[in-house]
């Protein structure tokens, strides 16, 4: 055996708690560390992995895994799951995604605590199965019909994959709403290294069940926190549970003075607890002139070409986004009156920058980047951007 003289390269010791990981697989991980045991689904590109991983590892943890014969019937299994009590979820990409919508909209009604993991792929229809788009962005919002209040959150990163899905059981959980996390293929698919935090570790919040017995138990009564405690089917409570409007018994009702109250109790539990659930990241917004808003595997080339930028002079920052809807207007505000230039680079035809231009009134200059054609948005392509703006 030969060998090279000359001093022998020492190689870092691995960290035994570091894995590499894929987007979906930590998206999986975070759900079982989040309490999740029940997972309802059909097979999708570029979802699949996740239902393929909760397939082996739910039931090493008394969890049930169902392939369902569609994405209608998955929703349904969620919802009923989660009405006895376990904390459910499902994965699926643009198709299904769209055939959940009408069950979405009863979770919505019936305040059922679930989250959906929607990652996103080029469409419409079938689209492009294997390509990465960002173009479920307003379908995540207003997909079912009628006015109704919903969480979205969107991770950059394999580690931001687990840390969300376990924000999403969370905020399920509290508020008594569907989460929506929309991934986009490229996080979804890549591999990073990470190191997971101990699962004893990690902030879980499971709902809040009644203090009175059964007789006595209202399940639509609002509270001082406008989400009222969640019976279990199981545990001695009953009641009723529909899509229609209903009054605090769960009963359908035509009565104006319990639909409104009833109707505006589902906005007010979401918007009166914004400072929880909006969450940004701001890099080197104090000083910069130009700041990109972006979110997903577009935040990440964005929060390259912004460090290149500024080792050129240009004094760019970053907005990047993690909840999208209800969408973090407080945060996008102060830049705009501050004068500062937006730009908006997305994997659609432009849906949050819709947002970002609503909030922004023409105070300031909002541009665009726009990509429909399966491929990444590239530091480089930004960065040129960046350039012509700075003209």
């Amino acid at each position: 055996m030969s060998c090279r003289t000359g001093s022998m390269m020492t190689l870092p010791k691995p960290d035994p708690k570091a894995q590499l990981l894929q987007g979906n697989e930590a998206c999986a991980e975070g759900a079982l560390v989040a309490g999740c045991r029940f997972f309802a689904g059909y097979p999708i590109t570029p979802a699949s992995e996740i239902a393929e991983y909760l397939s082996l590892r739910l039931p090493q943890m008394d969890g049930t895994f169902i392939q369902m014969e569609d994405e209608i019937a998955s929703m349904g299994a969620v919802i009923g799951a989660s009405l006895a009590g376990v904390k459910s979820m499902t994965a699926t990409s643009g198709p299904g995604f769209s055939l959940m919508q009408e069950n979405l909209g009863f979770a919505c009604m019936a305040e059922v605590p679930c989250v959906v993991v929607d990652v996103m792929r080029g469409g419409p229809s079938t689209g492009l199965p294997t390509n990465p788009s960002q173009g479920d962005v307003m379908q995540a919002r207003w997909g079912t019909h009628g006015d109704h209040p919903i969480i979205a959150l969107c991770p950059s990163s394999v580690l931001e994959c687990f840390t969300l899905t376990v924000k999403a059981f969370n905020f399920s959980e509290k508020y008594r709403t569907p989460v929506i996390l929309l991934m986009d293929e490229v996080v979804a698919h890549m591999r990073e290294k990470v190191v997971l935090p101990v699962p004893s570790e990690v902030e879980v919040f499971d709902r809040v069940k009644p203090s009175v017995p059964p007789e006595w138990y209202l399940p639509y009564e609002d509270t001082s926190f406008g989400v009222p405690p969640m019976g279990i089917f199981g545990e001695g409570y009953r009641y009723h549970v529909t899509g229609l409007t209903h009054d605090i018994r769960g009963f359908p009702t035509l009565r104006q003075d319990e639909i409104e109250p009833f109707l505006l109790r589902l906005f007010r539990k979401i918007s009166s607890h914004f400072g929880d659930i909006q969450l940004v990241e701001s890099f080197f917004a104090e000083d910069a002139d130009l700041i990109i808003v972006a979110y997903g595997s577009v935040a990440r080339a964005a929060h390259r070409a912004m460090m290149e930028a500024r080792e050129q002079g240009i004094k760019v920052g970053l907005l990047k986004l993690i909840t999208l809807w209800p969408f973090p207007r407080r945060f996008v505000d102060p830049l705009t009156r501050a004068g500062k230039i937006l730009l908006v680079p997305e994997m659609n035809m432009g849906q949050i920058s819709r947002e970002v231009k609503r909030v922004n009134q023409g105070m300031t200059p909002v541009t665009t980047l726009n990509k429909i054609d399966g491929t990444l948005i590239t530091p480089k392509e930004i960065l040129e951007k960046i350039r012509e703006e700075k003209k």
